[in-house]
Order: C-alpha cells, then sequence, then structure tokens
C-alpha cells in the first residue's frame, strides 16, 4: 500500500493498472473488470470491426449487453439494429445480456455487475452511475470500446479529484436530482470536465442508493469522467439484496479518500437547498424552482436513469395520491427498469400514478433518447431527464425543463411549474 494520502479514484486506478499508487496526471494502462454496452453503442457498431479484425472478446463474462434504446422496435430501422443485437448475443453466447428489461445503468447494478473496488467501462456517456457504488466507470465510445473488447484493457490520464462536500440533510421534497442540477447551475457542464467528482457529507450518506445513482449519473452533466461515492453499509445491504456474495463485499472501509489526499473541495448545505429546475436549453441553466414557478406546461414526463426508478415513482406518488392531473396535461411515466415497475405495482404506486391520470410507457429510454413517444412542436415540458438539449426528446421547438420526480409530479398536478413543497406541506 501506498504511504501516500490517495482519493478514492487514486486507488481504484491504481488497483486497475496494478501500481501501489497513481498521481493525477500520470497516464496509466488499466485493466477492465466489466464492458457494458447496449443495443445502440454496441454490436451494430463493433461486430463490423472485430469482424474485420478477425478479433474475438477477451473475456465473455465482463462483457454485459443490455437492449434499452430503441425498444419496442416502432420501425425497420429500430427492428435492424436489436436484430444485429440478438442475433452477435446468440453468435457470441454472451452470458450476460437483458433484453427490454429496462435502462442500462438501471439493470446492470440491478443483477449486481457492479462492486466497490471495480474498474469498468460504458458505452454510453451516462456510465459513471457506476460511481454510485465505490466502482470506478465511466463512457466511452465505439472505438476504445473496440480496443476493450478485445485487449480487456485501456489508458487513463489520472484525473484530479472535485471533492463535494453537502453538510446539512435535505428537506422534504428535495432530492438527489436537485443537488445536481444545483451543482451543474453552479459549474456549467465542463466545470468538472475529465476530472473525477466525489460526492461525500452526511447528506450524501443520508441517500438511498437510488439517489446515489443519480447523483453518479449526473456526474456526466459536469463533464467529468466519474462520479464516486464511497461504499458503505447502504451499499452493502443494496448489493446484498441483488444477490451479490457477502464475500465479495468484505474490506469496504478500503474504498475511501484519505485526509490529506490532493483534491479541490467545495461546500454545500443541504439543508438551505431549494427544489432547482433548469430551463431550456441546458442543464446549467439551473436554479430554484421561484424563478419559473407559474410557467404553464403541455407535457410532464416521468422517465430515464435519473427521474423513474422505484424511489423516484414513489415520490411521484406521494405527491399525486387522491389527485388528478390538470386537464390539458399530459403525464407520461416510463419506468426505469421492470424490476422496479413490478415493485411499484405490487406497492400500490403504479396504481396510485395511474388514478390521477398517467399514461404509463415501455421501460426504456423512451423520449429521453429521442425515441418512441416524443413530445411535439412548440410544447412546453417538464421532465425528469437528465438533459434537455434542443430537440433530444422529440422536436426541435420544444421548451424542455429538468426538475426532481416530485417537481414534475406537483407541476403536473397543477399546470404550470409548481414548487412540489406547496403540495406536500
Amino acid at each position: 500500500m501506498s504511504l501516500h494520502p490517495s482519493t478514492l479514484a487514486q486507488k481504484l486506478v491504481a488497483r486497475a493498472s496494478g501500481r501501489a499508487s497513481v498521481a493525477p496526471g500520470e497516464i496509466v494502462n488499466c485493466r477492465v473488470d466489466l464492458a457494458m454496452f447496449h443495443d445502440s453503442s454496441g454490436p451494430r457498431r463493433l461486430k463490423p470491426m472485430l469482424d474485420e479484425l478477425g478479433a474475438s472478446i477477451w473475456d465473455k463474462s465482463k462483457v454485459v449487453l443490455v437492449m434499452d434504446h430503441y425498444l419496442p422496435e416502432r420501425d425497420e430501422e429500430s427492428r435492424r439494429i436489436v436484430r444485429i443485437a440478438r442475433d452477435w448475443a446468440r453468435e457470441q453466447d454472451l452470458p450476460h445480456v437483458y433484453d427490454g428489461q429496462g435502462i442500462c445503468h438501471v439493470v446492470v447494478p440491478q443483477h449486481g455487475h457492479i462492486r466497490p473496488g471495480m474498474f469498468c467501462v460504458g458505452g454510453d456517456s451516462h456510465s459513471p452511475t457506476g460511481g454510485a457504488f465505490g466502482a470506478y466507470m465511466f463512457g466511452i465510445g465505439s472505438t476504445e470500446m473496440l480496443g476493450v473488447v478485445v485487449t480487456g484493457e485501456i489508458w487513463l490520464r489520472v484525473p484530479h479529484t472535485l471533492q463535494m462536500h453537502w453538510n446539512g440533510r435535505l428537506a422534504a421534497g428535495v432530492t438527489a436530482k436537485d443537488m445536481m442540477l444545483h451543482m451543474v447551475g453552479r459549474f456549467g457542464m465542463n466545470g468538472g470536465q475529465y476530472q473525477a467528482v466525489e460526492f461525500v457529507g452526511a447528506a450524501v450518506k443520508a441517500l438511498s442508493m437510488q439517489e446515489r445513482m443519480t447523483l453518479s449519473n449526473m456526474s456526466a452533466e459536469l463533464g467529468a469522467q466519474v462520479g464516486l461515492i464511497a461504499p458503505d453499509d447502504t451499499t452493502r445491504s443494496w448489493l446484498l439484496a441483488t444477490g451479490v456474495p457477502a464475500e465479495a463485499l468484505q474490506g469496504l472501509d478500503a474504498w475511501q479518500t484519505d485526509e490529506g489526499a490532493p483534491l479541490t473541495r467545495y461546500d454545500f448545505d443541504a439543508d438551505t437547498l431549494t427544489p432547482q429546475v433548469a430551463a431550456p436549453h441546458s442543464p446549467a441553466n439551473a436554479g430554484p424552482v421561484a424563478r419559473h414557478a407559474g410557467t404553464a406546461i403541455d407535457v410532464a414526463y416521468i422517465g430515464a436513469c435519473t427521474g423513474a426508478k422505484l424511489d423516484d415513482l414513489r415520490a411521484v406518488a406521494t405527491v399525486l395520491r387522491g389527485r388528478r392531473v390538470a386537464p390539458g396535461v399530459r403525464l407520461m411515466v416510463a419506468p426505469a427498469s421492470q424490476q422496479d415497475q413490478t415493485a411499484a405495482r405490487d406497492e400500490g404506486v403504479l396504481q396510485v400514478l395511474q388514478d390521477a391520470g398517467a399514461e404509463l410507457f415501455p421501460t426504456s429510454c423512451g423520449a429521453c433518447a429521442g425515441y418512441g413517444d416524443t413530445v411535439g412542436d412548440n410544447t412546453t415540458v417538464i421532465s425528469s431527464t437528465a438533459r434537455n438539449f434542443k430537440g433530444r426528446m422529440g422536436s426541435a421547438t420544444a421548451q424542455v425543463y429538468l426538475a426532481s420526480p416530485y417537481t414534475v409530479a406537483a407541476s403536473a398536478l397543477r399546470g404550470c411549474i409548481t414548487d412540489p413543497r406547496e403540495l406536500l406541506a
């Protein structure tokens, strides 16, 4: 072990590179523990390159394929893309394939594939979700993924760590999504460019595992390579419930940032944080919900890896219970995974949403990725997704606001952007 104080990011990279320690700025070669890709980023791009090279997968047990972007197949192009993925999965006899089970960033950890100490890559920009489990996980492009799939390795420039220290505790109706929008509003979408962001403090430790996943996921909106949270008893309990054996979760205390490690610290007060809303057309256009209160909406969208997990659906139900969506407003709900949808149905959460007037959509990336039931021209949308770039969810003339599931639900009830605390009081 190194005698030099190290950040969590440094420790994870050091393990993957087979070194006692690494320093920010160094370039190292890392062994990959897991490579994840989906129907859009994976086989249709990798298969032709592998065939041309005559190369094979380095370790099929370390590859996970998820079909989530082009499901359900709605046209010939989507059928072609999904067919390529399914045929290739059979041809390669891949052991870990999740077809129509939900969004990759939710499905993969729900099946116990991501554990503390691992070094992982994903063929999607929101792959930093894995950092919620104390794993080093980041998104890469298809050419980089080709190198990983063939060699099982990838080079990396060791990042500097930006530590986001959240003191206090969030109030009712305020969530990890609000924390993240506040940070993106403060630092901008390049504020953590190619750096490691680590979330610490009492408010972070109090978050559920799924709320932590939202924080790590949206570190991508800061431009960060990874968004890390040190593993603890919450992590251990969640992973044990997914079937990860207890012996695989020994020594979690090692995956912590040392006192005196090289980092830049920023402090935040969770006690005073209010619900946040990001105006069109960037997550960086974020500020207190009061800034946009009263803005009329046409669509309220609960979906994506940052806004439709079980905890998110429960939050929506808390607001909607016994009420009805405002006339003329469409409330669209696309649960993040089949597992979460089933749990929400068993708990009666889905019934609350549907009784309030919500429309249920498939457990896939859906409108967040601009596929399927997208938003139309000149509509004003409030969404629980991670991004609101022009045209991303459909029409380029749509005005998309980002918010937490609580705020989206409250806005659906009032027909305009609303502080959810007014309905939770």
